[in-house]
C-alpha cells in the first residue's frame, strides 16, 4: 500500500494596521526573510494611477485587482505577505474564502494611533509626489495646519492565527520570530 502526500497549502500572511503603522515596511521585510513575494494594495494603487487619469476613481479596480493578484498567487500554490489597511467589515468578505486555498496568517501592526498618524502625514508632506497616488486628507489639513486626528481601525477578525507586533520603535517581537509565526 503506498502513502500519498497532500502538497500543503501555500501561507497568505497578510499584514495589517493603520496608516502609519509601518505595514509596507515590515512587509517587504518579512518577505524578504521567508523568501516570497510581496503584494502591497498601495503599490498597485500607485501603478494603476500611472496608467489611468488622475481623479479616476480607483478604489475599487484597486480592491478587485488586489484580490484578483492574490488569489492567482495563492491557485498556483505560491506563499506571499500581502499588505493593506485591512478594514474587517470591508476585507473580511475576500480574505474569508481564501481559507479554502491558503493558511492564512494576521500580523497586525499595533502602535499608537496618533504615532502612526504623525507618521503617515510626516511621510505624505516629505513626499509630494505620493499625493497624485492617494487622495489623502491628512495631507492637505497637515499643509493648511489644521490638526485632524487619526482615523479608527477596526482590524480584520478572522479565526486565524494572528500575531500583533508593535511597531513603535523597531519590532516587538524581532523580525525573526515574526517570520517563525508566519511560518509556523
Amino acid at each position: 500500500m503506498s502513502q500519498t502526500t497532500a502538497t500543503p497549502l501555500p501561507l497568505l500572511i497578510v499584514v495589517t494596521g493603520r496608516p502609519g503603522a509601518g505595514k509596507t515596511t515590515l512587509t517587504h521585510a518579512l518577505a524578504r526573510a521567508i523568501r516570497c513575494p510581496a503584494i502591497c494594495r498601495d503599490e498597485i494603487n500607485e501603478g494603476f494611477v500611472n496608467t489611468t487619469a488622475q481623479g479616476d476613481d480607483v478604489a475599487w479596480p484597486v480592491y478587485e485587482t488586489f484580490f484578483d493578484v492574490v488569489k492567482l498567487l495563492l491557485t498556483r500554490r505560491i506563499t506571499l505577505v500581502a499588505e493593506a489597511a485591512f478594514q474587517h467589515k470591508l476585507w473580511a468578505p475576500k480574505l474569508e474564502p481564501l481559507r479554502e486555498i491558503a493558511r492564512i496568517r494576521i500580523v497586525l501592526c499595533d502602535v499608537d494611533p496618533e504615532l502612526a498618524h504623525t507618521r503617515h502625514v510626516e511621510r505624505g508632506l516629505a513626499d509630494p509626489a505620493r499625493e497624485r497616488f492617494h487622495d489623502d486628507r491628512a495631507w492637505q489639513a497637515a499643509r493648511e495646519g489644521v490638526a485632524r486626528s487619526s482615523n479608527d481601525y477596526d482590524p480584520p477578525q478572522l479565526e486565524v492565527p494572528t500575531l500583533n507586533v508593535g511597531t513603535s520603535n523597531g519590532y516587538q517581537p524581532a523580525l525573526e520570530a515574526i517570520a517563525a509565526f508566519a511560518c509556523a
